[in-house]
């Protein structure tokens, strides 16, 4: 398992903070579950978050300026010219080095992990354990706002990458074709794609915010793997990218994310397993 390529540790970061050349964005999307509309109004967004404290240096990933506006599916992926263009825009060039983090749930810096390499950038990598390990390993904080001077990305997409409504649906009666939740069993027993497995990605974590050791990750992945195409989905193509991510970590290379998702399977009148 080739987590070097993947992943950063706190500790190899602090050696890289002082390296003008490094781009550190902080991917952290806030999530207000099981709270009501006035109670999620008085919780921080995921800015003011990182205004409120941040590695130093690093700059804020919005989510919603990779995410198409047009769609009526929350953070589907925008079309491949506004993405490449706001790529460039945040300070990204072909040759940067990336490290993208989190201060809450890990899949949040995978999914931007994902649409990173996605586009073509080759030294992108997420720092394991995210804001919480870095200051733990001493590593300093800032509150003062940080951008990079933008730039041009010129992108090469890998399409494989990405997986469809259609794709899903040929694949739900393919053999060679694994079409995996991403979700708890719980949601995942709520409702799910027919004939879809579950993989909880909190099965492939420890806490929220850092991949399992290699031997245990190989381990949980082994029972889920034996087939030609791997493409996980979720609710909203977030928590899908680590379980993605954790199959490309470990070797295998026919992965894709089903960027609709639940929301868009249910959107689109597709039929749902699960508890009448």
């Amino acid at each position: 398992m080739n987590r070097d390529r993947f992943l950063i540790e706190a500790d190899e970061l602090l050696t890289k903070i002082n390296n003008p050349d490094i781009r550190i964005f902080d991917a952290t999307i806030m999530f207000y579950i099981g709270l009501s509309p006035e109670q999620a109004a008085k919780m921080p967004t995921a800015k003011e978050q990182y205004l409120a404290g941040h590695i130093p240096g690093a700059a804020f990933f919005d989510h919603q300026l990779f995410s198409d506006p047009l769609s009526d599916y929350e953070y589907m992926l925008a079309p491949d010219r506004i993405l490449a263009d706001e790529i460039g825009k945040i300070g990204i060039r072909n040759d940067s080095e990336v490290i993208v983090y989190t201060t809450g749930i890990l899949a949040c810096a995978t999914r931007a992990w994902w649409l990173l390499r996605y586009a073509g950038l080759e030294n992108v990598r997420v720092l394991n354990g995210g804001f919480a390990a870095w200051k733990n390993a001493g590593g300093g904080v800032e509150q003062e706002e940080q951008k990079y001077s933008a730039t041009q990305f010129m992108p090469q997409f890998n399409p494989a990458m990405i997986a469809s409504l259609a794709e899903v649906q040929a694949g739900i009666d393919t053999d060679s074709v694994n079409i995996e939740n991403s979700l708890t069993q719980d949601w995942y027993n709520d409702e799910h794609i027919p004939g879809s497995s579950c993989l909880p990605l909190t099965d492939l974590m420890v806490e929220w915010d850092a991949f399992l050791p290699s031997d245990q990750l190989a381990a949980r992945l082994n029972n889920h793997s034996q087939h030609e195409r791997i493409i996980t989905y979720c609710g909203g193509g977030i928590a899908a990218t680590l379980n993605a991510m954790a199959y490309l970590m470990a070797g295998y290379h026919n992965v894709a994310v089903y960027d609709g998702s639940l929301y868009e399977w249910i959107g689109e009148g597709m039929p749902v397993a699960g508890k009448e």
